[in-house]
């Protein structure tokens, strides 16, 4: 089938709410610790496309944005980047799901981005070159302060200058799939998040922003390091936290955030959380095979082999969309993935994915297996399908060719619907089956 003749279809797991002409409750308000996540085309989201696009445009947009994502992050692990960024302030291409936060006194409502591989948290702010319309005014905070350049917090940014009291920094970064520039000064002010308040919060105040990199919305670090929610929250949420994405396919886009060990799931099955001292903030997890359907994939382990000095294993990324397996791991998942559909059907491709059909399939199943539980992912994890039902793609891909790095991202995708407990105390990661949206 010619891709062109989709050109009119809409894309139906993020356009479904608005061609049914739904109108969800936006103002619902977030209570205790536990906060709405509302995808960035939600109906309540300033940041959704202001018309329709074609279903094939919008998944090659998708493709794009995220092998940007993924190419920063490999190189990160690696310790190979192009990018000049310090330890644990990585803005790596646009996270898709947002959280309100209230910023300031009188509050000023934020809307968030939630990325678990960021620490930084960011934050657009009045009189920005290259921001949205959505800024935060410092003025008119009472609570409002600069961080200034003697400050612990300004050795945990990347180039800090001052040309007065205030530390500032800025930061360029980019490569094949374009550059972008990000200058900032360091602020602290009170962040409520649903009903808990932390005080003296510090991030960045976004004065210019350069390239298609850096997000229209402010952004909220869920990493391990220095200057991350988890670590200026450390009284409140003692580094726990879980989510639960809601799907492409939801009538609303609304899933949860919870912080802090209260009210998270106590039974769960849960693998390690393994440690990379060069890359701390990333969540690395021990990922030891593949099944399709009811078999095992036949991956020599060495595959899957964590290794803290070159970067290789398998992390869980909030930001990136679909999930990315190095070249070995994929192809083989891939093969088997195309057996079991059926070995005479003809396979086409649309943008990376190489896995398409253009009649219905009988798709099995994948199961990510990890040391001490398994993560069985059932269609509506693995496929996107065209509005018309013409086309069909597994909605994973191989790492880039080009990166000396070999990180597997466990992508959103094939996290929706079901609830991610990130336990640091206790060094494990919870999976469980939740319908959230």
């Amino acid at each position: 089938m010619e891709l062109h003749l989709l050109s009119l279809t809409v894309l139906r797991f993020f356009f479904l709410s608005l061609s049914h002409g739904l109108n969800p409750d936006c103002n619902i308000p977030d209570s205790g610790s536990s906060l709405q996540v509302f995808h960035v085309f939600s109906p309540c989201s300033p940041f959704r496309p202001s018309k329709p696009v074609s279903w094939e445009e919008h998944v090659l947009q998708m493709q794009a944005k995220d092998q940007a994502r993924v190419q920063l992050l490999s190189s990160h692990v690696a310790g190979k980047s192009v990018v000049p960024i310090a330890y644990g302030w990585q803005i790596i291409q646009s996270p898709i799901y947002i959280v309100r936060a209230n910023i300031g006194t009188p509050a000023q409502t934020m809307l968030m981005a939630v990325d678990t591989s960021n620490d930084a948290a960011w934050i657009p702010c009045t009189g920005c070159v290259g921001c949205g319309s959505t800024v935060f005014n410092p003025a008119n905070s009472s609570s409002f302060k600069p961080v200034g350049c003697q400050a612990p917090q300004c050795k945990q940014v990347p180039n800090p200058t001052c040309g007065g009291t205030t530390c500032s920094f800025n930061l360029t970064y980019g490569g094949k799939y374009g550059r972008s520039t990000v200058e900032a000064n360091l602020l602290q002010d009170s962040i409520t998040l649903a009903t808990d308040s932390i005080p003296d919060y510090t991030f960045g105040c976004i004065a210019k922003a350069i390239g298609s990199s850096v997000p229209p919305q402010g952004l909220l670090g869920l990493g391990r390091g220095p200057l991350s929610l988890l670590s200026q929250s450390q009284d409140l949420y003692q580094s726990t936290f879980s989510y639960c994405l809601p799907s492409f396919k939801s009538v609303n886009f609304s899933g949860s955030l919870k912080l802090g060990p209260k009210g998270q799931p106590i039974r769960i099955k849960s693998t390690p959380l393994l440690e990379n001292p060069r890359r701390p903030s990333l969540y690395y997890v021990n990922l030891t095979a593949v099944r399709v359907g009811i078999r095992v994939v036949d991956i020599p382990p060495s595959a899957f082999a964590f290794d803290p000095t070159t970067g290789a294993g398998t992390i869980i990324d909030s930001g990136t969309v679909f999930t990315r397996l190095v070249k070995p791991i994929y192809t083989a998942v891939r093969d088997a993935y195309r057996r079991r559909v059926g070995v005479n059907l003809t396979v086409t491709t649309l943008g990376e994915f190489d896995t398409c059909y253009s009649i219905p399939i009988d798709a099995p199943t994948i199961t990510l297996m990890f040391s001490g539980m398994n993560v069985t992912l059932p269609q509506e994890n693995l496929l996107i399908q065209s509005t018309t039902g013409n086309i069909t793609c597994l909605a994973m891909a191989a790492s880039p060719d080009d990166i000396n790095s070999n990180v597997n991202i466990i992508a959103n995708m094939q996290q929706q619907n079901h609830r991610y407990l990130f336990d640091v105390p206790n060094k494990r990661l919870g999976v469980a089956r939740e319908p959230c949206s």
